[in-house]
Order: C-alpha cells, then sequence, then structure tokens
C-alpha cells in the first residue's frame, strides 16, 4: 500500500520506463509504502525450483532472510526504481522517506535490498554504471535498520557502498 497520494509518470532515470512520484510533500522517515495483503512468502529454492515459479522470478522481492513475495500483477509499488542514492530507504517491505521530500519527488530505492544474495540485476545503476547486486541478508538487515535508527534519530542516513 502507498501511503501517500502519488502518481505514476515518466520516470526521469533513463531506461526505467515509469515512475512512482509523490504529490504532496513527506516528512523524512514518514512511510511511503507500507506492507499490504501478502498472503505468502517462498524460499528462494522454492522460486527456482519450478519453471512455472521461475517465469515469475521479475515479480519477486526479498522481504526478510530468504523469504519472498511473487506479484505478477504490478501493483503500484513495482514502480519504485532503483538509485545508489535514494529517496526511500527499504526496510523489511516498508518504505521510509530517506530525507524530507517534496512533491514531484521521484521514489527510489537500493534494489541491493530486494535482490537474493549475489544475484546481479539486469542493468546496471545508470548514474554510476555499477552493477546492481544483491546483498547477503544480514548485511541488507544491518545496514538498513542502522540506517532507520539514524534516519528516525534525525541523522544523516549512511548507505552501504556500492
Amino acid at each position: 500500500m502507498i501511503v501517500p497520494r502519488y502518481r505514476i509518470a515518466a520516470s526521469a532515470i533513463a531506461g526505467a520506463g515509469q515512475g512512482l512520484f509523490l504529490e504532496q510533500d513527506v516528512a523524512a522517515g514518514q512511510i511511503v509504502t507500507a506492507p499490504d495483503a501478502i498472503d505468502r512468502t517462498y524460499t528462494y529454492a522454492e522460486l527456482t525450483g519450478s519453471p512455472e515459479m521461475q517465469a515469475q522470478l521479475y515479480a519477486s522481492a526479498r522481504w526478510f532472510e530468504d523469504r519472498y513475495t511473487v506479484s505478477p500483477d504490478w501493483p503500484d509499488e513495482c514502480y519504485v526504481n532503483h538509485s545508489f542514492a535514494p529517496t526511500g530507504l527499504w526496510h523489511l517491505g516498508f518504505i521510509f522517506a530517506a530525507r524530507d521530500l517534496p512533491a514531484g519527488t521521484e521514489i527510489t530505492v537500493d534494489y541491493r535490498h530486494l535482490l537474493p544474495p549475489g544475484e546481479e540485476e539486469a542493468f546496471v545503476d545508470t548514474e554510476t554504471g555499477r552493477r546492481i547486486v544483491g546483498l547477503p541478508w544480514i548485511e541488507s538487515l544491518t545496514t538498513s535498520t542502522l540506517a532507520l535508527a539514524a534516519l528516525l534519530d534525525g541523522t544523516r542516513i549512511a548507505y552501504p557502498s556500492p
């Protein structure tokens, strides 16, 4: 579920297609998206263990440890694009505003938190040209937890370097 008012429009990120844009100001630390209607999670082995599930890997996102959801119906959250300098902080399925975000801001997250450990995205980061490779679960949890704590404490967020 996307909490603030938003719209889907052409992304400012080269090659990204559509993006999710705020239609209202959102304060740093405020929830932008929250888990909604998740009826099931899958292990990575389940996702890769059958041709039917493997065909839906493109629609999967890691939530915790080795547990993923699959959303082939493409809810609007799928329009959140990748950035190594994201406007949103992904933490356990929630996206928090990484700083004060004015209306019109495109919401982005670091996809390394959503990918299986070591799995490489099919595209590179357009700003840096660097590969996007899934972080190990403990690194993802540690960095997002520390970043969220710093954000809620009013200090600057430190993201893992690409």
